[in-house]
């Protein structure tokens, strides 16, 4: 299956990184990492994480301090990279 992010999805992963790499390069990288590697397991299991709070998404925790919010249709698509501790929906 398709996995596709969305803009605002981009710019959230982006910021996380830039503001991880300000304090902790490695750390960075390897958020990126597993954000990407989560959101590539989508393609196969899109339905292995739980029902979202908002009707039709799902919500895939990443780590304990960030997750993916995603919908499934024909295709998988990444919303929204959201940190944990921030009030959603």
């Amino acid at each position: 299956m398709l996995v596709e992010w969305s803009e605002e999805a981009l710019a959230s992963l982006a910021a996380i990184v830039s503001y991880l790499a300000e304090r902790n390069p490695q750390a960075a990288l390897q958020m990126h990492a597993d954000i990407r590697s989560c959101a590539d397991a989508l393609a196969q299991f899109p339905y292995m994480h739980r029902l979202g709070r908002v009707p039709g998404t799902r919500e895939a925790i990443v780590t304990a301090n960030y997750m993916l919010v995603y919908r499934v249709t024909d295709r998988v698509d990444i919303l929204e990279v959201l940190h944990t501790r921030r009030e959603y929906p």
